[in-house]
């Protein structure tokens, strides 16, 4: 963990957001005092983050996956 004194932060602050975006923790110090602690936001998943996550995994359908339930059939006037 490092600890970083306010002035120092204001003067590298670039370069302390990519220390915390790379894993570090890092403490922001008032008058030797910690004040505050920078990290990161963690990331939304997105679509691209889990392409591919199931590739190999066989697919399985429920045996009656094609058959429309009775009480839609009514609804769209399919069945009396």
């Amino acid at each position: 963990m490092a600890q970083i004194g306010m002035h120092d932060a204001k003067t590298n602050l670039s370069q302390l957001v990519q220390r915390a975006e790379a894993g570090e923790e890092i403490v922001i110090t008032r008058n030797g005092t910690p004040a505050v602690r920078l990290t990161p936001i963690p990331r939304p998943n997105r679509m691209a983050d889990v392409y591919g996550v199931y590739r190999d995994s066989p697919a399985v359908f429920a045996q009656d996956f094609d058959e429309l339930p009775d009480e839609i059939a009514r609804a769209f006037g399919m069945k009396p």
